[in-house]
């Protein structure tokens, strides 16, 4: 009997750790995604509208070529004016979203307020690459 609690104790302690683990992991590659997202925008706030297609996902390059991206984000973008204050309102993991391949996705949001534009929220979403670095796969602003 003493072995079997002693069995089950550890298949508990080893359950914990298994999901702490995971939720850690989680967390990790969120935050990989986060960051991945804020040095992307930055490139999209200095206006260096052709690094940030570049170094966007192979998704995003495939769907909208270079030279109209760079018509359409600064036709978005430069009304907007400076950013003055950018803040993570949330993140969503997820693996499908509309439109999309099945993939791993960070949905983040951001409330934002621009020089000529007090508040908006941006969206952007990076997705994991085969070769495992988290690039933006999509970007809006409302």
């Amino acid at each position: 009997m003493k072995s079997n609690v002693m069995g089950n104790t550890v298949l508990i302690i080893i359950s914990i750790l298994f999901f702490a683990c995971t939720a850690i992991s989680s967390d990790s590659r969120e935050e990989a995604a986060v960051k991945a997202a804020v040095s992307w925008l930055s490139l999209v706030d200095n206006g260096d509208y052709d690094k940030s297609w570049e170094e966007a996902a192979a998704y995003f390059r495939n769907a909208i070529p270079k030279g109209q991206w760079q018509q359409t984000i600064a036709a978005v973008r430069k009304p907007l004016g400076d950013v003055i204050m950018r803040e993570m309102d949330s993140r969503n993991a997820v693996t499908s979203l509309p439109g999309a391949p099945d993939g791993e996705y960070v949905v983040i949001q951001f409330k934002t307020s621009f020089a000529n534009k007090k508040a908006a929220i941006e969206t952007i979403t990076p997705m994991l690459e085969k070769d495992g670095t988290w690039r933006v796969s999509g970007y809006y602003i409302k």
